[in-house]
């Protein structure tokens, strides 16, 4: 038996088939004491993902238990990293029309079948069962979680609802209300709220499983019954109320003609909540149809467009310990991720004080992370206050994190060179200083490049790897895979100004300020915004990244940008020289005391507004291309969308641009160029698109 089934059955010692066996599935058979044991090892990769191979080799198995029942069957995975990630993605690109219905039929008819066998049937969940994989934890009598097991449906992501029977079967298991909001948000269940839910029948560590699965057989654990408001929402009025609230409550966060899936998950269950037959029909024809979507076609692309990066991150990075110069809220977050993510941490400060608090942020982000004690404790050991700096000489990795001071960071480099290893990088996290410049007194420019995390470190998935013209192209390959090492998605990018993801962020940004000088309220040019499909309005983003930050970098880049930027805003400035930087005083154009702010205007703004924020920002995405500053449009989008969340049921900003036609926007610029002043000008790259 190979080492990592050992791993993951515990003491059961099975004589299991090989991977992708006989019949020519990924299913591996083993029985012992009258028990079947079906683990899923889908072979070349580290992941288990539902594909038509999956559930034919299930189909296969189901069969021979049909006609020769056990006393329980028990499905887990073979795989490291959990029971399943979700449905083969690139299964989806051939199911287009009739098709899809019939595959996705045959599919809910195997677990049907499986669900419908004569003895208990037992899911053991260790990591995560996504998508269809927790559909097929759900088609089992039990679920079993190993400490650890995250369940949830992430297809709303990709613009769809779950496909496969999840629609029905979660909601017959736990409260209506909880599934259809897991279902609707993406949202994940860890061990605890999976127990509390009752998703899952037992919480077991690994050692525990074979004694928990027995305790089944033995009839020594009740299924959960379903509650008195399942009962009361199997009557079509009830739903109707329910479902009314949901669509209100989804249409705060997402219109129904960008991201389509949720209102017709609501609509499925409100008309056929009380009959199984008829929401399965109605789930799978509803699949169907929104695969074909403009919304799922998108979000797919996104999807394709995260694994890019991915990919661009894989390799060996040869760092182990990491020293962080400045203990700031960015420096304080840059350290405790890379601690979480396993590395050895020592955080440099001149002041007690920030260390102190970096020591308590990390603690607060394992907490968001749902790490337990003992990983927690494990984190903090890694992460070193270090207030000498004593650190430095050992890193194979220093990241300065300092304040935007050229003079403080020449500084700061001085001294590490004299400090650092042989073969140690020094990476500074600038978000809009010229590499070229900081680091024109270095000794070895060739280990020097930029490291630019995005606020929060902790949440934010994107980073710009950026070289300058000494960068070694090793140095840079170190980095590329340090990101993935730390569970981030790089993006190569030249020294320019604002690299490329502040060069195209930053006129949207400062176009608000200009809207807001012409007597626009903030409300409105907002909701602009997030009617277009932005995730938040840029007044509000510009308050979350700190008006003095916006501030800072709108002022470089218009004294190193040969394109003119919008005005400076001396309602920016005001606020700044207040003290009143937005989210992280508690107050800017906005009052963040009572959490994020929503705009809740019906007021229409100019008639050209919404062209005025975004197309501005497709013009510097344009730019950076015929720069080189990115190497291709696809890596432009993944950045924008990844890093400022530019609306992903659009594809990101250059795919929007050929979906509405590169000759139609670029005409449309240079009207508002002719209105507005010559900020609107087209760059001469629109030419080449």
């Amino acid at each position: 038996m190979s080492k990592p089934v050992l791993s993951y059955l515990g003491e059961t010692r099975l004589a299991l088939g090989p991977a992708e066996n006989a019949e020519g599935h990924p299913w591996r058979r083993a029985e012992a004491d009258g028990v079947v044991w079906l683990v899923l090892d889908c072979a070349d990769t580290s992941t288990n993902t539902i594909s038509e191979a999956v559930l034919e080799g299930l189909n296969a198995e189901v069969e021979a238990l049909e006609k020769s029942p056990p006393k329980a069957v028990v499905l887990r995975s073979a795989k490291k990293n959990g029971f399943a990630a979700g449905a083969d993605i690139n299964g989806f690109r051939e199911m287009t029309g009739d098709g899809a219905v019939g595959m996705l039929r045959k599919g809910a008819e195997v677990l049907d079948r499986f669900e419908r066998l004569r003895c208990p049937t037992i899911a053991v969940v260790h990591g995560m069962a996504l998508g269809a994989g927790f559909e097929i934890a759900l088609a089992c009598d039990y679920r079993i979680a190993v400490d650890g097991a995250t369940f949830g449906f992430p297809e709303v992501n990709l613009g769809l609802h779950p496909g496969l029977g999840g629609t029905c079967r979660l909601p017959a298991l736990i409260d209506p209300l909880e599934a259809m909001t897991m279902m609707l948000t993406g949202k994940t269940a860890y061990t605890k709220k999976a127990r509390s839910l009752g998703i899952v029948d037992a919480v077991v560590e690994e050692r525990h499983v074979e004694a928990a699965v027995e305790a089944v057989v033995a009839g020594k654990v009740e299924r959960r019954k379903p509650g008195l408001k399942a009962k009361a929402l199997q009557f079509e009025a009830a739903r109707g109320l329910v479902a009314n609230r949901m669509r209100s409550e989804t249409g705060k966060k997402a219109k129904k003609e960008h991201y389509p899936a949720p209102y017709a998950l609501i609509d499925i269950w409100e008309e056929h909540g009380d009959d199984r037959k008829a929401m399965q029909k109605a789930e799978i024809e509803s699949f169907a149809a929104l695969l074909k979507s403009d919304t799922s076609q998108n979000l797919q692309r996104v999807f394709f467009l995260q694994q890019g990066l991915k990919n661009a991150a894989r390799g060996e990075d040869g760092i182990d310990h990491v020293h962080v110069i400045g203990a700031g809220e960015m420096g304080a977050e840059i350290a405790a991720w890379a601690a979480i993510r396993g590395k050895r941490v020592t955080l440099g400060d001149i002041d007690l004080k920030p260390l102190g608090k970096a020591v308590k942020t990390a603690a607060g982000i394992c907490k968001d992370k749902h790490l337990t004690g003992i990983e927690t404790r494990d984190v903090l050991d890694r992460l070193i206050p270090d207030p000498k700096g004593y650190g430095l000489a050992k890193a194979d990795l220093v990241i300065e994190a300092a304040t935007e001071n050229p003079e403080l960071k020449e500084k700061i480099y001085a001294d590490s060179e004299e400090r650092m290893k042989p073969d140690a990088i020094l990476a500074t996290n600038t978000s809009s200083l010229r590499l070229s410049e900081l680091g024109s007194k270095l000794k070895n420019p060739g280990r020097f490049a930029g490291l630019h995390f995005f606020n929060p470190v902790s949440k934010m998935q994107l980073l710009e790897v950026v070289s300058q013209e000494g960068t070694d192209e090793h140095v840079l390959e170190r980095l590329m895979a340090f990101c993935g090492e730390i569970s981030r998605l790089p993006v190569p990018v030249t020294d320019y100004p604002g690299f490329l993801v502040n060069r195209a962020l930053t006129p949207y940004l400062m176009e608000a300020m200009v809207l807001m000088e012409e007597g626009v309220d903030k409300e409105i040019i907002d909701r602009a915004a997030i009617d277009f499909g932005m995730p938040m309005g840029p007044v509000a983003l510009a308050d979350q990244v700190g008006l003095d930050i916006c501030l800072h970098v709108a002022e470089s880049l218009k004294s190193s940008l040969e394109k003119p930027m919008p005005a400076s805003s001396d309602k920016l400035r005001r606020k700044v020289e207040a003290g009143n930087k937005g989210k992280k005083s508690g107050k800017g154009f906005y009052d963040w005391s009572d959490g994020t702010p929503r705009p809740d205007t019906d007021k229409a703004g100019p008639d050209d507004l919404t062209d005025r924020l975004i197309l501005p920002m497709l013009d510097g995405c344009v730019e950076c291309l015929r720069k080189g500053v990115a190497k291709s449009a696809d890596e432009v989008d993944g950045a924008m969308i990844f890093a400022t969340g530019f609306a992903p049921f659009r594809g990101g900003p250059m795919h929007y641009a050929r979906t509405r036609g590169t000759e139609e926007i670029r005409k449309r610029l240079e009207e508002l160029a002719e209105r507005h002043g010559n900020r609107f000008a087209p760059d001469p790259g629109w030419a080449d698109l």
